[in-house]
């Protein structure tokens, strides 16, 4: 008797570059991404480097992740291109936007919300804050904001001039703070460690955070690039800022990576404008490299990726 054939049910063709349920988010909350950006009303689709395309990429993930007071204008293009907005790292409350008395539209980076691609809520935020009448405040989403304009098409694409600030009292320079305001500002101050951007480089920037001083850099090249850089710098020694600096490991944000050095106690932000200035041109003949690692390279990156820190 002929055996009857048994039809078997095809696994789900994966595209190239897809996130699998089971795999880990991309977003790097360490969850599934079926329970993370992938569930069910589990808002848009993940953008993994969202600001990619613009001129100061690298200074908005900072803005956005390191740095704890600054402030930059914008430039807007199309209907809009007459009003006044400035970017902001963190508005009273964590706010997402705020409408000035004068009409000015102030647009914070430091925000409670996530959903999947921060470009398209600071589009829809600013759009919602435009629309306001002066003096209208606080302005905020409240779920997803669905299909719409990214930041990408609102900016023109210029360089930030970005201005960073010992505290927050900008945020009450033109006006009488309310007791609420006031308190707000108060918290603030307690947590916004002394920082500094380098003027030599793009996006790196000198903090102190209680005795230790550090060096932390936004760089816009691909990871793996990157960390084989890197790695052989590591390896010749000159991986090291200034003397008794030492690469201590990296952020992980919006898709860049951010090495990370420990400072000499004392160091300041002047000694590595520079020093800071002569890395780079090593840094972009080691990216030049195009020759397999060593074994002491490859030792070396496997130490620098296993010291990552991802930031949501």
């Amino acid at each position: 008797m002929a055996k009857k054939n048994r039809s078997k049910t095809s696994a789900p063709t994966q595209a190239p570059g897809e996130v699998g349920p089971r795999q880990p988010c991309p977003c790097g909350s360490g969850k599934r991404y079926k329970a993370c950006h992938g569930a069910p009303g589990g808002g848009d689709v993940f953008v993994k480097r969202p600001f990619e395309g613009l001129t100061s990429e690298c200074d908005l993930v900072a803005l956005r992740e390191l740095v704890p007071a600054a402030t930059a204008p914008l430039t807007l293009t199309g209907e809009h291109a007459d009003r006044v907005v400035k970017l902001c790292t963190l508005l009273p409350m964590a706010a997402p936007a705020m409408v000035r008395d004068s009409g000015e539209v102030w647009l914070g980076l430091q925000v409670q919300h996530n959903f999947g691609d921060p470009s398209r809520d600071l589009a829809a935020v600013l759009l919602a804050a435009l629309a306001e009448e002066p003096g209208a405040g606080m302005v905020g989403l409240t779920s997803p904001p669905g299909e719409g304009p990214r930041l990408q098409d609102l900016l023109a694409d210029t360089p930030l001039a970005v201005e960073v600030h010992e505290g927050f009292d900008f945020w009450v320079a033109d006006m009488d703070a309310s007791s609420e305001l006031a308190q707000a500002l108060e918290q603030a101050e307690g947590a916004a460690a002394p920082t500094a951007r380098l003027s030599e480089v793009t996006a790196a920037y000198w903090t102190r955070m209680g005795a230790k001083e550090h060096l932390r850099w936004v760089m816009p090249e691909p990871e793996d690039a990157l960390l084989d850089a890197l790695a052989r710098l590591h390896v010749s020694g000159d991986d090291v800022i200034v003397p008794d600096a030492r690469l201590v490991g990296m952020f992980r944000a919006h898709g860049l990576l951010a090495p990370v050095w420990d400072l000499p106690v004392g160091t300041g932000p002047e000694p590595l404008e520079s020093a800071a200035a002569e890395f780079k041109t090593k840094l972009d003949a080691a990216l030049a490299d195009t020759s397999e690692l060593s074994t002491e390279e490859r030792s070396a990156r496997s130490g620098l990726a296993n010291r990552q820190v991802t930031i949501r």
